[in-house]
């Protein structure tokens, strides 16, 4: 495993889920996590310990030596938002895959019609992309989009407004507009797992301002969103991402999916991901 691919911080537990000792897989490894008294812990295939940090309500580690701590969202930290454990999918694709799935506007109308898109408001409008060096992240912004329900708070249908962040190769974060509260956002993420380059564990987290939705409806709401991804996920060709820009042939709406190709290549990222053409 080299240095690009283990010196990075992944899920792999909820921490409400997390007891005794649980098997799991990072990366292809084996690896065990726990909890004695209030402390978590993560021990690789030999019984070594690992790092560990808790965050996002999720238990995270890094089988190599990471040169800056896990990103943070700001957001998530102001008064009045509700943190929503969605629990997890496992899904027999690409971590890569899902992230880039997750980036992807252009298949609401298809996929999750009449609910975060519909005929005939298919077209994705002009935004901005662009990979902020300061930080190392890629960010899309100015993305707008109607949706018939935005969200499980919602009433009807409205012009969403969004902003992506991949601020690591297996996670991203999604800014929509808050339906209850115009002006602020919504946070919704998605943090992966790659248990192998073709099997992954993707684990959905919120950062709400909903305080009349029931917990049970917000997390429902998420998970049948992302199943409706899953048979998706399953079925794409190549099982891995290509990062080579002419394996696939990218639209208008696919300039997030372009940008993070680029930076995964830029950056030596290549687990789950299909170098050269086959």
């Amino acid at each position: 495993m080299t240095p690009e691919i283990a010196n990075h911080w992944y899920p792999v537990g909820m921490c409400s889920g997390v007891h005794g000792p649980q098997s799991t897989r990072l990366l292809g490894q084996h690896i065990t996590i726990g909890k004695t008294g209030s402390q978590f812990w993560v021990r690789d295939a030999g019984g070594n310990s690992m790092q560990v940090i808790e965050r996002f309500g999720h238990l995270w580690t890094s089988p190599g030596q990471p040169n800056r701590d896990l990103f943070t969202i700001p957001e998530a930290e102001a008064p009045g938002r509700r943190l929503v454990d969605c629990g997890s999918v496992r899904v027999k694709c690409s971590p890569l895959r899902a992230v880039e799935n997750f980036l992807d506007i252009a298949h609401f109308p298809f996929v999750h019609t009449d609910i975060l898109g519909a005929e005939p408001h298919t077209e994705v409008q002009r935004y901005d992309v662009d990979i902020r060096e300061e930080v190392d992240e890629v960010w899309a912004t100015k993305v707008k989009f109607f949706q018939p329900q935005a969200a499980k708070s919602a009433a009807g249908g409205i012009t969403t407004e969004y902003m992506y962040r991949v601020p690591a190769p297996t996670c991203a974060v999604l800014y929509k507009t808050c339906p209850p509260r115009p002006g602020e956002w919504d946070v919704i993420t998605l943090f992966v797992q790659p248990l192998t380059e073709e099997l992954c564990e993707v684990w959905p987290w919120m950062a709400l301002y909903d305080d009349a939705t029931p917990m049970a409806d917000l997390v429902s709401f998420q998970q049948m969103i992302f199943m409706q991804d899953r048979s998706i996920l399953e079925n794409q060709i190549p099982r891995k991402l290509p990062l080579d820009p002419g394996m696939e042939v990218p639209t208008q709406a696919d300039l997030t999916s372009v940008a993070y190709r680029r930076w995964l290549k830029r950056a030596g990222y290549t687990y789950g991901a299909q170098v050269t053409a086959a």
